[in-house]
C-alpha cells in the first residue's frame, strides 16, 4: 500500500473574490449565494487517491494580515484568486505573492492564478488574455509553470481543474 502524501495549500486573494466558494465547491458542498467573511483562516482536508490536500482558506481583509502570517509557513502550493469583475482584486495579486513569499521563507512553490466569477464577466472586467499574460510573466519570474484558470464557483466551472492542476504540479515539484 502506498503511503499517503500530504500537501498544504493556501488560498489567497482579496476579500469576497470567492476563495471560500471555490473551496466549498471543491469539497462537494455546493455554492451559497450569501456572503460570509472568513475570520482569520478556515481549514479543510480532501483526500485525492493517495494524496491528502490540506486547504487553508485565508481571510483577505487587510485587518487579518498579521493573523495570516503563520498560515503561510510550510505551504507547498498556492491558489491566488481574483474577481474578474473587480480589477482592483487583479491588481493586488502581486501583493498576495509578496506576502506568500515573505512568510514562507522566500520559497517559490507551485501556484495557480485563478480569475473567478466569470459567470458575471462584462466588457469592463479583467479579460482572459490579461490573466494569461500575467501568468506567463509570473512563470518566467518564478521559473515554474504558473497556469491561469478561469472559474465560476457559482456554476462549478473549472473548480476541480484548479485543484487537479495544482496537485499535479506539487507532485512534480
Amino acid at each position: 500500500m502506498k503511503k499517503s502524501k500530504s500537501f498544504k495549500v493556501v488560498l489567497l486573494g482579496d476579500g469576497s473574490v470567492g476563495k471560500t466558494s471555490i473551496r466549498q465547491q471543491y469539497l462537494g458542498f455546493g455554492f451559497k449565494s450569501r456572503y460570509s467573511m472568513t475570520i482569520g483562516a478556515d481549514f479543510a482536508v480532501k483526500r485525492e487517491k493517495e494524496n491528502i490536500i490540506q486547504i487553508w482558506d485565508l481571510a483577505g481583509q487587510a485587518r487579518f494580515k498579521t493573523v495570516r502570517e503563520v498560515y503561510y509557513q510550510n505551504a507547498v502550493g498556492a491558489i491566488v484568486i481574483f474577481d474578474v469583475t473587480k480589477r482592483k482584486t487583479f491588481q493586488s495579486v502581486p501583493k498576495w505573492l509578496k506576502e506568500l513569499l515573505t512568510h514562507n521563507k522566500n520559497k517559490i512553490i507551485p501556484i495557480i492564478l485563478v480569475g473567478n466569477k466569470i459567470d458575471l464577466r462584462q466588457s469592463t472586467s479583467v479579460q482572459q488574455e490579461e490573466g494569461i499574460k500575467y501568468a506567463e510573466k509570473l512563470s518566467k519570474w518564478a521559473n515554474l509553470d504558473i497556469p491561469y484558470i478561469e472559474t465560476s464557483a457559482k456554476t462549478d466551472l473549472n473548480v476541480n481543474k484548479v485543484f487537479a492542476t495544482l496537485l499535479k504540479n506539487m507532485i512534480k515539484n
